[in-house]
């Protein structure tokens, strides 16, 4: 249902003003009360910021809480500038101060100032509904005000069914589109959504979030290849041997078997977020960091990308975790957490091996993995150089040399291992590591998305064809597994995989 008036919550349509245009209420830059908003007006240190109404569905979700809500503190904070009018909307019944305390706390992890975050709070509206009922499309419609964001906060069936309800007449060109990864659950369902969208915005309105791209250190790869001499011209098949992109955590399910279960480790993770990273390892230089050059250099370098052979069941591998134990936690086996299916065949640990088709990374081999209760987490890209053409016999053989360039997602670290001549024999070798952290951003991942998004700057979105590209060259192996022509390994909680996996670095 979505009544003008529920349970003491009045959610009337803003009433209009004399030119037909909706008055500029609700922000937080401005008040209801008269001499707040003059001296709103008054002040000519501020940089002016036209009012942005941000419409959260699934706004009592996991999601909105734990990093939509804290990534919006942190820019509010390093941007108080910024004037958002906040719409929350969701199946669960929250009442007024309900919706208020959420959107207070939540702010309030970000770092975001007490007045700042009352400001908003003030402003803030929730109704309860049903986003996918016709009441509920038309009360979505009458949302937009001025610059409008709908963000779907949602799971992606939902967000695509969202969509569809909404798809019977373009939106207004100022209104973008915000929607969470995966964007389907295989090529053609990707494919659909696309489509549908398109008849809904422009790709310039469509923001496709992936918040790795986010992440400082993600973006730090641009400045680290590109920046730098002794990196931008090696950076090639000539001096590199292989690539791994690795992102295995020490958290086990957590409680997220709803959609974790239908995903996995491969759509959860590799599909999008380490895919979209590789993108960044590899793709080639652009004239600069627009939205244009940045997303079409992405696409033609995932349109090189294929498995490393062309049998599915020779470039991948997937496991599961049994009961272990974590940091002196006991985790139960994945088939015994609460909500999962084990007839379902979820891998909690997958790894890929892909190639690039083009000249710069010939024979290069990458390997994507990711995987949940690993004892030793790894959250990186680790580059590996080919050996130098040749080394002096004078040198001894005890340590082969060999250089590698390792970037950690998290925390920010970037570590350099050399081989140097030893402290004992002069003559003797071994490896030296050089090591540096990098400073976090001030503003979290979904912070920065949301900066791009409310700016109307796609650069960090994910482009209809980089999604559709990034299931493309899965699909063969999630077909692989789905026929059970890859076995599913299994390995302990706590420990670092398969005994008989060959361990990355």
């Amino acid at each position: 249902m979505w009544p003008s008036e529920q349970k003491g919550l009045t959610f009337p349509s803003p009433p209009a003003c004399s030119s037909g245009r909706r008055p500029d209420t609700l922000g937080p830059m401005q008040s209801n009360d008269s001499s707040a908003s003059q001296a709103t007006a008054t002040s000519s240190s501020e940089t002016e910021h036209e009012t942005t109404t941000l419409v959260i569905l699934g706004a009592s979700g996991d999601l909105t809480s734990r990093l939509l809500l804290p990534g919006l503190g942190t820019l509010l904070k390093a941007e108080p500038e910024r004037r958002i009018r906040l719409v929350g909307a969701g199946r669960e019944e929250l009442s007024h101060d309900d919706w208020q305390q959420l959107v207070r706390r939540t702010l309030s992890v970000g770092g975001c100032t007490d007045e700042r975050i009352e400001q908003i709070v003030e402003a803030a509206r929730y109704t309860q509904g049903d986003i996918l009922g016709e009441e509920g499309s038309s009360w979505l419609r009458d949302q937009i005000e001025g610059r409008t964001v709908i963000y779907f906060a949602l799971p992606p069936a939902i967000t695509l069914k969202a969509c569809e309800a909404l798809a019977d007449r373009p939106l207004p060109a100022n209104v973008t589109l915000a929607l969470e990864k995966p964007f389907g659950a295989d090529l053609e369902s990707a494919r659909h959504l696309n489509r549908v969208l398109a008849s809904m915005a422009r790709e310039e309105q469509i923001f496709r979030v992936d918040h790795f791209l986010g992440r400082g250190t993600v973006l730090n790869l641009l400045g680290l290849r590109f920046a730098n001499r002794i990196f931008e011209p090696v950076w090639n098949t000539d001096n590199i041997e292989s690539i791994e992109v690795v992102f295995d955590e020490d958290l086990a399910l957590e409680g997220r078997a709803a959609y974790y279960d239908n995903a996995g480790a491969m759509v959860d993770m590799l599909q999008s977020h380490l895919l979209l990273v590789l993108a960044m390892v590899a793709m080639e230089q652009p004239a600069k960091l627009d939205a244009v050059d940045f997303r079409d250099l992405q696409a033609h370098l995932l349109r090189s990308t294929h498995l490393w052979s062309a049998d599915a069941t020779e470039s991948s591998r997937r496991a599961r975790y049994t009961a272990g134990e974590i940091d002196g936690r006991a985790v139960p086996s994945y088939v015994d957490e609460e909500g999962v299916d084990p007839e379902r065949g979820t891998e909690t640990l997958a790894e890929v091996k892909v190639r690039i088709d083009n000249s710069r990374w010939a024979n290069v081999p990458i390997t994507l993995r990711s995987g949940k209760a690993i004892g030793e987490p790894k959250y990186r890209v680790v580059v590996h150089f080919k050996r130098v053409a040749h080394l002096p016999e004078l040198f001894g053989d005890d340590v082969v040399p060999h250089n590698a360039l390792t970037l950690d997602i998290k925390p920010g670290r970037i570590e350099m291992l050399v081989t140097t001549n030893g402290a004992g024999h002069r003559f003797q070798l071994e490896h030296t590591v050089l090591e540096a952290d990098l400073p976090d951003s001030p503003v979290r991942p979904y912070g920065e998305i949301l900066a791009g998004i409310l700016d109307e700057n796609p650069l960090l979105g994910v482009r209809s064809d980089v999604a559709e590209e990034c299931w493309r060259i899965v699909t063969p192996v999630v077909e692989a597994w789905r026929a059970g022509e890859v076995p599913m390994d299994e390995y302990p909680a706590g420990s670092t995989g398969p005994e008989h996996w060959e361990q990355l670095l």
